[in-house]
């Protein structure tokens, strides 16, 4: 099999899959005043074969801090261009922003060649911005043989660093980054820290509520540098969860909010999605929904969902089999199952922030249910219910899977992250067990946010850990694998014969420098649903 670059010969394919790969650059400016006036970086998303959306923000005074209302108007010049030195540019253009969206500027370009690699910058008063690196998607039509893309979920500030991102955007190889969410969260300080310890403050260091809060909080975010040089190197494709607003959300409320001392839900709502729409590299449609599909030739299409706009509000035992209950919305769940059966793609990726296999905890001790309740919203009293994740919801992953099976569609794989842990499992259903699986999941762990060994307080790997693992395969067995310590990220290689996910665990969170190592691979062939375990590091 052949490993393409992104020569012009081979535009039309695939690009920097291999040891050709480009390293990632986000380079630095000379000027100061490039330095204050581009405090927040660079970034870019949603590729199509055609084009890219450029994303920056500006401060183009002292007074025009993030959330603060001031500062002037201004016109940003952008230039996308062939080389990073910008010899050969190939678009360009100025774009308004001000106050009214927090000095963010969003720019989507077109016209752009399929399957290429460029370079952007933006420009005010002068001073340049960073440069970053971007790729565009091949045609829909064409032959790829290979794409490998970075999958990260749940970011927490007070919890570590995130050198998961360091990482990632030093590998070189990657096509792409997909977040499955929590790429923010809206806790106070002190509230939702690394075991009990603040790693570093949040800002602001209340709880966020109002439009200022958010874009305060999205703010900090893009000063982390490691943050920065990832969304430099690679274009992202990103979708929301829950702490984009607030913890366990749902289509009408959330569990982290009060009415009487935090206002209307709905208000939060919509600041929350406002700040997230003007610092984030994101297209939104028209009426603002996320939920959106991109492709990537013939090899990869990737359908991301919102499991959190649409959802009804968690509930616990019969009432989660309901009919009438949903977690992705009527138009959502038909959006996706249509889109799945008819697609003309190899592989059928679907973004998914929660966890949509089965997870029966019944036979699971209190000491593991806590935790695990913490995480996944199990009931203290070992309902046998994953309450925030699909188990919550039977009816719509009873009717998703039964459609699968019913049109015989292949090769679907599910990316998901919001639950802190690894796992390599295969979808199936109450009623045909391991038998019969529909499709296969692979869940990345939390970047930094606590889990399984966090919360018993004990240290990663220590035997009540194995011994978790070990009950949650017992009771689950299209549980394949699961590791409940780890702190890191995944990375997805898809080629035409398979797809595969593997899982990088960092040594220590909370450290800025810390290093990151293989732990385990799995992979699906064509044509099964049947995962298997990988002998070696790629």
């Amino acid at each position: 099999m052949t490993v393409l670059s992104n020569a012009a010969v081979d535009r039309r394919t695939v690009l920097l899959a291999g040891a050709g790969a480009v390293a990632a650059t986000a380079l630095p400016s000379a000027a100061v005043a490039a330095e204050s006036v581009f405090q927040h970086g660079v970034a870019s998303g949603d590729p199509l074969p055609g084009g890219i959306l450029l994303w920056t923000r500006v401060t183009p005074t002292p007074e025009s801090a993030p959330a603060s209302g001031l500062g002037p108007q201004v016109d940003v010049t952008w230039q996308i261009a062939t080389d990073a030195g910008f010899a050969t540019v190939v678009r360009s253009g100025t774009v308004g922003t001000g106050p009214a969206r927090d000095h963010t500027v969003k720019v989507d370009v077109t016209g752009l060649t399929p399957a290429t690699t460029y370079w952007y910058r933006f420009g005010l008063n002068g001073a340049w911005s960073p440069t970053g690196r971007t790729m565009t998607a091949p045609a829909a039509t064409d032959a790829v043989t290979r794409l490998r893309a970075g999958v990260v979920s749940c970011a927490n500030w007070e919890a570590g660093f995130f050198a998961a991102y360091r990482h990632l955007a030093e590998r070189g190889d990657l096509n792409l980054v997909v977040h499955l969410g929590d790429y923010i969260y809206e806790y106070g300080t002190g509230e939702f820290d690394a075991a009990g310890k603040v790693v570093r403050k949040v800002a602001p260091e209340h709880e966020t509520v109002s439009l200022a809060d958010y874009r305060t909080r999205h703010a900090l975010y893009k000063t982390d540098p490691d943050l920065k040089a990832l969304h430099a190197s690679v274009p992202w494709i990103i979708t929301w969860d829950d702490h984009e607003v607030a913890n366990d959300m749902w289509s009408g409320g959330a569990e982290n909010h009060t009415p009487a001392t935090e206002g209307a839900f709905p208000a939060r709502v919509a600041a929350a999605r406002q700040a997230y729409s003007e610092w984030m590299p994101v297209r939104l449609a028209e009426d603002g929904h996320i939920y959106r599909r991109l492709r990537y030739g013939d090899l990869f299409e990737l359908s991301m969902l919102d499991l959190r706009t649409y959802r009804s509000e968690q509930a616990t035992g019969a009432a989660a089999d309901s009919e009438d209950r949903t977690i992705a919305g009527a138009a959502q769940l038909s959006w996706l199952t249509e889109g799945l059966v008819n697609s003309t793609a190899i592989w059928k990726i679907v973004g998914n922030p929660v966890m949509i296999s089965r997870l029966d905890v019944l036979a699971l001790p209190a000491w593991l249910l806590g935790p695990l309740g913490a995480l996944i919203g199990v009931p203290q009293n070992g309902v046998v219910l994953n309450a925030d994740q699909w188990d919550g919801y039977n009816a719509d992953r009873e009717r998703l899977v039964d459609t699968l099976r019913a049109h015989r569609t292949q090769d679907v794989v599910f990316l998901t992250g919001d639950i802190h842990t690894s796992w390599a499992n295969e979808l199936t259903t109450k009623d045909t067990g391991a038998a019969d699986p529909a499709a296969a999941e692979f869940v990345v762990p939390s970047l930094t946010s606590d889990n399984i060994d966090d919360f018993l307080g004990t240290g990663p790997g220590g035997p009540l850990s194995l011994l978790a693992a070990s009950l949650i395969k017992a009771t689950n067995p299209h549980v394949k694998w699961v590791e409940t310590d780890g702190h890191g990220f995944g990375v997805l290689e898809v080629t035409r014969s398979r797809c595969r996910m593997d899982w990088y665990h960092l040594a220590d969170r909370t450290r800025k420098d810390t290093t990151a190592k293989w732990v385990q691979g799995w992979s699906v062939g064509r044509g099964s649903a049947r995962i298997r375990k990988e002998t070696t590091a790629p």
